[in-house]
């Protein structure tokens, strides 16, 4: 990993959201946070909902210089101009997506708390690699991704890292030194100032 001076920020949309009061907030917090990467993750199947999206949040994303991506879906990433996608189904969809949307696109993998799955979609060629969660959850069976594997990664793994889920203040003092991107999500968008929410989160980097 090369050397840094703290992680970059990597913004995960919430699941469900008004389109409209949504991309005001997201642009509030681009303009108030150094943000490297948004991510839309949105849990419907609607096909002509995840459009809007897409379009309406490139637009806020783009005009800032910050890129964003897509959980999963190949196509939609290609034909909305997004700038790639962010596979849940560890190495699997890897080749696929790079074939689909060429060298020059964006994307990632996330392989829970799976090391193995990590370096096989390293060795299938994504740009980074995401771990999580890594606070806790009752989620699924509850498992986090410890700092061991971030620490394990950063010491043997060239391809860059995002800490994602349940972070709070301790985690991100405890795993700044051994990833490249925190992944933000519900941690800021369910708060009231989500642009201050970040901030105070990222505290104690500074």
């Amino acid at each position: 990993m090369a050397e840094q001076e703290q992680p970059q920020i990597y913004l995960i949309s919430p699941p469900e959201f008004d389109l409209s009061s949504f991309s005001e907030a997201l642009g509030r917090v681009l303009d108030a946070v150094e943000v490297a990467c948004v991510r839309l993750a949105l849990s419907t199947r609607d096909e002509s909902e995840i459009a809007r999206a897409c379009d309406t949040l490139r637009e806020v994303c783009h005009q800032r210089d910050v890129a964003i991506v897509i959980d999963n879906h190949i196509l939609l990433a290609e034909r909305h101009g997004m700038d790639g996608v962010h596979l849940t189904d560890g190495a699997r969809s890897v080749r696929k997506a790079r074939k689909q949307l060429g060298a020059d696109a964006i994307v990632g993998a996330f392989c829970g708390t799976s090391r193995h799955d990590g370096m096989s979609a390293g060795e299938a060629g994504v740009d980074y690699v995401s771990f999580g969660p890594v606070g806790e959850t009752a989620l699924a069976d509850g498992e986090r991704a410890e700092a061991e594997t971030f620490d394990w990664w950063s010491q043997m793994i060239e391809i860059p890292v995002v800490a994602e889920g349940g972070l709070t203040v301790d985690l991100v003092k405890q795993l700044g030194p051994m990833t490249d991107f925190f992944g933000v999500g519900t941690e800021i968008w369910k708060t009231d100032d989500p642009a201050q929410a970040l901030k105070d989160l990222l505290a104690a980097l500074d």
